[in-house]
């Protein structure tokens, strides 16, 4: 197959793109840094041309509510118009579990508008959510901390590893389309703040976590399973602790 992968440079699209490579699948990494650029279309129709696959796993470079927006509807838009130019035969994107719950956030607000956009427009689809990336948690932690403790809700959450995304990204690619969305997940459901927890503990910060369920995610209070799957999920074999356990140790 002939498959475009756009953010294509970036963490997950760099790993569907060796993934579908190794495959045999003959596969172009677009994005800004190699002339394509979805948002403003530049070098769009000429990348898609003979294409038979589009994977979008494009994340804004502003997470403001009025350029994430934005960057998503235009991107969109122009992924559209360009893919059925092209006769692209399915279009894959990632988005996120839980989306539809988490519209306090300007980003979430647009990622629903992203995947209500790639619904409509007529190109045969498949949507991946995902839950949160083992490779973020970090930033969760560190965005926790308020005066050298760390406030953390007890609501649910099921990470994953991004490797786990991308194989799974790759596999759905090659499918046929399913006009509809896949969940994927990790294998373990635990409290956040038990995961910030572990997350400090592996770092050999000996950082207070308190729980506390008024403190935001992303800028939203979180209800305890808007961030895990509900029904069928695909799960994921890699355990955070074993993730963990293989990172390069921090120097002091």
């Amino acid at each position: 197959m002939n498959i475009v992968v756009i953010g294509g440079t970036g963490l997950i699209g760099s790993q569907v793109v060796a993934h579908l490579k190794s495959a045999g699948h003959a596969v172009r990494a677009a994005s800004p840094k190699t002339g394509v650029n979805a948002v403003t279309g530049e070098g769009l129709a000429e990348a898609l041309r003979g294409t038979d696959v589009v994977v979008d796993v494009a994340n804004a470079p502003d997470f403001a509510d009025d350029a994430v927006m934005d960057f998503f509807v235009r991107a969109g838009r122009n992924l559209a118009e360009a893919e059925t130019e092209a006769g692209v035969a399915h279009h894959v994107a990632l988005s996120v579990v839980g989306t539809e719950n988490l519209l306090d956030s300007g980003y979430f607000r647009a990622k629903l508008a992203q995947e209500e956009r790639i619904a409509a427009t007529g190109v045969p689809w498949t949507l991946v959510r995902a839950t949160q990336f083992f490779e973020f948690v970090g930033t969760i932690a560190d965005a926790a901390v308020i005066d050298g403790r760390a406030r953390v809700t007890s609501a649910s959450i099921q990470p994953i590893a991004s490797a786990d995304v991308a194989a799974k990204i790759a596999e759905v690619a090659v499918a046929p389309p399913r006009n509809g969305m896949i969940e994927i997940a990790g294998p373990e459901r635990m409290p956040m703040d038990a995961l910030v927890k572990r997350h400090f503990d592996a770092i050999g910060q000996a950082r207070e976590v308190l729980r506390d369920d008024t403190a935001p995610y992303f800028g939203v209070v979180l209800a305890d399973r808007w961030l895990t799957p509900r029904g069928e999920a695909w799960l994921s074999t890699q355990r955070f602790g074993d993730w963990l356990a293989a990172q390069p140790k921090r120097v002091a």
